[in-house]
C-alpha cells in the first residue's frame, strides 16, 4: 500500500476517542487553544474524509443536485457512526447541517473538560464543504447537544456571513434574528 493510499483510508474508533482527547487537552491547553487545535485537526481530517466521499459519489460530487449531495453527505456520515445530518438554507448566504444523534456531542461525565461543543466537527465539516465546493467554506457550531440543546447545528458559508454570525450570537442576539441581520 503506498502512501497516498494510507492517507485516504479510513478506520473504526470509539465515540470515547473524542472524551479521551478533550481530557487530555484540558489537562495541558486552556479552552480557547483546545477548541483551535481540535478544529485544525478536523479541518485537516475534512480534507481527506471529501475524498473518500467523492469516491462513493461516483468521483464528482459538483454534478450532483442539491438534493441527492445533501443525502449523500447525510448517509457518508450515518453509515460511519457520526449521526444523520439533516440540509436547510435559512438564509441566502447560511447552510445550515442539524443532526439529533451526533457522536461527538455525547455528554461529558468529567467535570475537567473543558471544551463543551462539537469543534472537531466545526473543522471536520469545514475541511470536507470546502474541498467538495472548491472554495472556503466557514462552519460554526450554533447549537449542541453537550450543552443541553436539542441537537447539533452547524452553521456553514463565506468566511465573512459566518463572523457576521458569530459576532451577533456572541452579542446576544437570537439566531433568528442574528440571520435576519444578515
Amino acid at each position: 500500500m503506498g502512501n497516498n493510499e494510507m492517507m485516504t483510508g479510513e478506520i473504526l474508533l470509539p465515540v470515547s476517542v473524542f472524551k479521551s482527547m478533550y481530557s487530555e487537552l484540558a489537562v495541558g491547553l486552556n479552552t480557547t487553544e483546545g477548541v483551535r487545535m481540535l478544529s485544525r485537526v478536523g479541518y485537516q481530517s475534512g480534507l481527506t474524509a471529501a475524498s473518500l466521499m467523492n469516491q462513493e459519489f461516483g468521483g464528482d460530487s459538483s454534478a450532483m443536485g442539491q438534493d441527492t449531495f445533501w443525502s449523500s453527505i447525510s448517509a457518508f456520515f450515518s453509515r460511519r457512526g457520526w449521526g444523520t445530518l439533516s440540509h436547510s438554507t435559512p438564509h441566502r448566504a447560511i447552510g445550515v447541517l442539524r443532526a439529533t444523534d451526533w457522536a461527538e456531542a455525547k455528554p461529558q461525565s468529567d467535570t475537567n473538560v473543558r471544551v463543551t461543543n462539537c469543534c472537531f466537527s466545526e473543522g471536520y465539516l469545514s475541511g470536507i464543504l470546502s474541498k467538495l465546493s472548491g472554495r472556503s467554506v466557514a462552519v460554526l457550531e450554533i447549537s449542541c447537544q453537550t450543552r443541553g440543546d436539542d441537537a447539533c447545528e452547524f452553521a456553514f458559508g463565506s468566511e465573512s456571513a459566518i463572523q457576521k454570525l458569530d459576532k451577533a450570537i456572541l452579542n446576544g442576539a437570537e439566531i433568528s434574528n442574528a440571520l435576519e441581520a444578515l
